[in-house]
């Protein structure tokens, strides 16, 4: 029995075309388009037809930076891939590429089949996993072809969290050779961590422990220096390099200066960057501590300038990183010591109306808004046209999206098993009214109708920008 879904009378924005459009849905996936009022659209047939007059009609958001469960300064970020891709599919995301942990002294594989176990069955919508190489030997080295083969195709590294997930220049240089011979994509966490815990005990040592210290420790040259050395080392290699989570102005002049050059260099930023600052991290009473993120929120002055790289393509994604750890209980591990602060924000529900509050504002074109946010994170990580798109084909992973409805970002009212809202108050007009996961309704009309179960493993290709 095939079933049947149409969608109705919107304005179907993808990353290339804005059209009023009927979609027709089988099976799934999505079966034909065609401009509304048409013969063609007439004669689109279905058991469920949704009425989207008025609205807007997008893909489903690719958020290719989330760690539901992350065991990080001994405690677990707090949303469970259960509670996290509820609260996605809230958020009008459709799919999300998680991270599995490779501990020092433990395989690649132990990783990711820890993490397998964690999400089998407990997803609202469908996902993916990076790897994050810990430990970087000739074993390591071998099992990344293997993953490749698995839909596992990219790789995170850290030049920060000495002691931690850290890899010295001569690990990293290893892994991203690797990568230039399987075609995996090494994604690096830009920041000097050694220099960085230099800083962080003299700050101490001086007495300097409220949650404002954490940004200024984590030096906004210490990304751009990472963020040079990370695209020499990747240049030597011959391997692409994708950098996460970039919050400096100084860090964007590596990456255009890097692009300018010809080289296969991406960079994706963060809504906290966009949105937050410095200012926050500064707020009294410790109620910085929910903003210690790293990468730090950076002074106000830095958000022109990523809008600015996200105009000219500079940086090509948004994604959330979203690491939540409650206030009360986690984020307070730190009080007295900023450096016991659990580093995370909570923001996977957030990101495509912060979005699309953008484009209100004037920043970026609605085209622009579902490039970021759906088509190239998935085409950046081997998920395209399955997803990121609205096409014949792809799966219908849609979200019926009212642009004029107002809302008020409040913990009171997220999904997100986190006690505070890192946007609280803020006014944002545009709205979820609507989401469909392969053909299935799991958000309606702002009412959940998903289940836990739902959501797939999807193997990914290998990044679609390279040659």
């Amino acid at each position: 029995m095939s079933s049947r879904t149409v969608i109705r009378g919107g304005l179907v924005i993808t990353a290339s075309d804005e059209i009023h459009a009927d979609v027709l849905i089988e099976d799934g996936r999505v079966a034909a388009l065609a401009a509304s009022g048409t013969p063609a659209a007439e004669a689109f047939t279905a058991e469920k037809v949704i009425d989207a007059a008025g609205k807007y009609v997008i893909p489903g958001g690719v958020d290719a930076h989330t760690h539901m469960e992350l065991p990080f300064g001994g405690t677990f970020a707090s949303d469970t891939f259960e509670t996290g891709t509820r609260a996605a599919a809230w958020g009008g995301t459709t799919t999300i590429v998680d991270f599995a942990v490779q501990s020092v002294g433990h395989s690649l594989r132990e990783g990711l089949d820890t993490w397998h176990a964690k999400a089998e069955g407990n997803c609202a919508i469908d996902y993916a996993f990076h790897m994050i190489v810990s430990d970087v030997n000739d074993e390591t080295l071998k099992e990344m072809d293997l993953l490749i083969e698995e839909g596992v195709t990219s790789f995170k590294q850290f030049m920060a969290y000495p002691g931690v997930f850290y890899s010295d220049d001569g690990q990293i240089l290893r892994a991203m050779q690797r990568s230039a011979e399987n075609g995996g994509l090494i994604m690096m966490h830009a920041e000097n961590g050694i220099a960085i815990d230099v800083l962080v005990g003299q700050a101490l040592a001086r007495g300097e422990t409220d949650p404002r210290y954490h940004g200024e420790v984590r030096r906004a040259l210490l990304e751009a220096e990472a963020t040079h050395r990370a695209i020499r080392l990747a240049q030597v290699a011959g391997a692409p390099l994708y950098v996460v989570h970039v919050s400096a102005m100084e860090a964007v002049a590596e990456l255009a200066r890097a692009r300018d050059e010809g080289l296969n260099v991406f960079g994706e930023t963060c809504p906290q960057y966009l949105f937050l600052s410095t200012d926050n991290l500064a707020e009294p009473d410790f109620e910085g501590a929910k903003y210690v993120c790293s990468t730090p929120l950076r002074p106000r002055e830095h958000q022109a300038k990523l809008w600015q790289g996200l105009r000219t393509n500079d940086l090509q994604v948004v994604s959330t990183d979203h690491c939540p750890f409650c206030f009360n209980g986690q984020k307070e591990l730190g009080r007295g010591d900023f450096s016991k602060i659990p580093n995370g924000l909570p923001g996977v529900e957030n990101r495509m109306d912060l979005l699309h509050q953008a484009v209100v504002d004037g920043h970026i074109s609605r085209r622009r808004w579902i490039e970021i946010a759906c088509a190239t994170p998935a085409r950046m990580f081997g998920l395209y046209p399955k997803k990121g798109t609205i096409a014949p084909g792809a799966d219908a992973d849609i979200v019926i999206y009212d642009p004029h409805a107002e809302q008020v970002m409040s913990a009171e009212t997220h999904h997100m098993n986190v006690d505070y809202s890192a946007y609280e108050g803020k006014r944002t007009t545009g709205r979820v009214e609507t989401v469909l996961s392969r053909g299935e309704v799991v958000i309606s009309e702002r009412e959940y109708t998903g289940h836990a179960g739902h959501g797939a493993f999807t193997p990914r290709s290998t990044c679609q920008y390279l040659n």
